[in-house]
């Protein structure tokens, strides 16, 4: 009840934000001349430039000016302090994945609760120690690179893993020696 009660005021609050300081000038998303067709029809996609995130300034320029709008104004919201601490409350509770076993060895995800990713772990048999084999926490300071996907070996020394940046669907597959914790030379992109 309590979560409602402070959702239904930060919506108030928005609409009543938006009458009291007028419209918000947003900054132009220019609009390109891209069509792709497929089986014979032809789609615009204006706003393709959008998705080179990784490699143009353009695109950082325009994500940078549109939250130089929205973060003060979220930040002055009423009671969007009190939301915060409401909602951490509720999903700070231990979750784990569903186990799988190879070859004697059990697999799992583990969240603590308030960690941005899973973990995942392994351990020598129902009752070894879990060992942390791989955690996306550590792999960028932002922590926008996650864990997409595992697959384990059939005897279970190996585990391939996807990662994907910035939520990308386009992966890169690495293979780790579930003994050592160190990567393989294999990579696979794309």
């Amino acid at each position: 009840m309590k979560i409602a009660a402070a959702l239904s005021a930060l919506i108030a609050s928005v609409s009543l934000g938006l009458a009291a300081d007028g419209p918000f000038e947003y900054p132009d998303a220019p609009r390109v001349n891209v069509v792709d067709t497929y089986h014979g029809i032809e789609v615009a996609d204006p706003y393709r430039w959008l998705e080179n995130r990784a490699d143009d300034p353009e695109v950082d320029r325009w994500i940078t000016a549109q939250n130089e709008i929205t973060e003060p104004y979220l930040a002055s919201l009423p009671g969007r302090n009190a939301i915060a601490k409401e909602l951490t409350a509720r999903l700070n509770y231990e979750r784990f994945g569903t186990p799988s076993e190879r070859n004697g060895r059990y697999f799992f995800s583990r969240n603590d609760g308030l960690q941005d990713q899973s973990v995942f772990y392994v351990s020598e048999g129902l009752d070894g120690e879990p060992r942390v084999l791989l955690d996306p926490n550590t792999w960028s300071s932002d922590n926008t690179i996650s864990l997409a996907g595992t697959s384990v070996s059939r005897g279970g020394k190996l585990i391939a893993y996807s990662l994907s940046d910035g939520g990308s669907d386009w992966r890169d597959i690495k293979v780790r020696d579930i003994d050592t914790g160190e990567d393989l030379d294999d990579l696979v992109q794309w």
